[in-house]
């Protein structure tokens, strides 16, 4: 019941079907330390509106995504490309899906806010402020 109410308020989001399809196996393949990134990643599946790559909107962060965000509990702004895990660097600022942060941005469009728990169980929330494409 706790996890409905949750997900009830999560704001509405949108992935490309093909990402879709990948990610919905990747996340059935997890191993043990992903186990809670990919159920969160289930949930959203879940909820999501899965649309044909080119009737997702620009301002929807996918892969490939450059993502400008606002940690609301500490007010850093952070920009961050959205990537599969074997093309993630942080040193290059390119974060996986298969990250707490990487999930919790996965469909969002501008302006939208979503709450998160980090690996270590604290409660986050991000503000998506601008998308674009990586150039």
């Amino acid at each position: 019941m706790q996890r409905d109410r949750v997900a009830e308020m999560r704001p509405p989001i949108a992935i490309d079907a093909d990402h879709f399809t990948r990610l919905s196996a990747l996340s059935s393949m997890a191993s043990r330390p992903l186990a809670e990134v990919c159920e969160y990643l289930r949930e959203e599946f879940e909820r999501a509106h899965v649309l044909p790559a080119d009737k997702l909107r620009p301002d929807i962060v996918s892969f490939g995504s450059k993502v400008k965000f606002r940690d609301e509990q500490t007010g850093k702004v952070q920009e961050i490309v959205l990537v599969y895990p074997l093309d993630a660097d942080i040193a290059r600022r390119r974060v996986s899906v298969l990250t707490p942060v990487g999930a919790a941005l996965l469909g969002l469009s501008v302006k939208q806010m979503i709450s998160f728990r980090t690996r270590t169980g604290e409660s986050r929330e991000l503000a998506v402020l601008k998308v674009g494409r990586e150039e």
